[in-house]
């Protein structure tokens, strides 16, 4: 499998690319980020078909994932080699680009890697896009905001429609639309026979907000996204 350094190598094959950004105009933005992986913006983003999908959602969790501080490897949750096969295998013109990053191997977080393995349990595709999905989706949990938000996607809808292609029988068990980091939680301590919750019924429970609260509204990505239009336009 081609290591960290292949990105770097392949770096030479991509000098013509149209889009050319500074190394730090390229890590500071995930607008310019996902412009830079697909082409074209977010709102743009045909997802008609799966392999489409696959391919926004990919964009999606590294655009958030490169702007934040330390490696990517770190911030996504992938292994440099498996980030490597990623850049290589759906976004090849910008390894020049990505080769500025910093990339390495970190020690995985113990949480993380328990929904990482629940969600694997219940993988519902071939390939390496599920694993590799697994693994981000699982770090990226981690983060404080509405998991769709910290994936970088437009919204909920998106985020069960991952899941649902993905990671179906684990999707399918959410018949209750709680909200996806809660039901992870609740579904590990139910493999490991405790119980998460104060009260035997839902809506009698304290938390209720918490776990069936909305999780709908704009994106991180579109709110930057606008406060950049907004500076280029000269709007205080």
């Amino acid at each position: 499998m081609l290591g960290a350094a292949g990105i770097q190598a392949a770096g030479a094959t991509a000098a013509a690319l149209p889009l050319r950004v500074t190394a730090s105009s390229f890590a500071s933005s995930p607008a310019v980020v996902y412009r830079a992986l697909t082409g074209c913006t977010p709102a743009e983003a045909q997802i008609d078909d799966d392999r489409a999908f696959d391919r926004h959602v990919l964009a999606s969790i590294l655009s958030v994932a490169v702007t934040e501080p330390g490696s990517i490897t770190e911030s996504s949750g992938l292994t440099a080699d498996d980030f490597a096969a990623l850049i290589v295998g759906w976004f090849p013109h910008v390894s020049v680009l990505l080769s500025v990053l910093a990339v390495g191997e970190h020690d995985e977080d113990e949480e993380a890697a328990m929904v990482r393995d629940l969600l694997l349990k219940h993988r519902s595709t071939s390939g390496e896009v599920g694993r590799w999905l697994a693994a981000m989706v699982a770090r990226r949990a981690m983060q404080p905001e509405h998991l769709w938000e910290d994936l970088g996607l437009r919204s909920r809808a998106e985020l069960s429609r991952l899941l649902m292609r993905h990671f179906e029988p684990l999707a399918r068990d959410n018949t209750r639309n709680m909200r996806w980091k809660r039901f992870f939680y609740r579904k590990l301590c139910e493999d490991d026979g405790m119980v998460m919750c104060s009260t035997p019924v839902c809506s009698q429970c304290g938390d209720f907000a918490e776990c069936f609260g909305e999780e709908s509204g704009e994106s991180r990505m579109a709110i930057r996204r606008r406060e950049v239009e907004l500076r280029a336009a000269g709007v205080a």
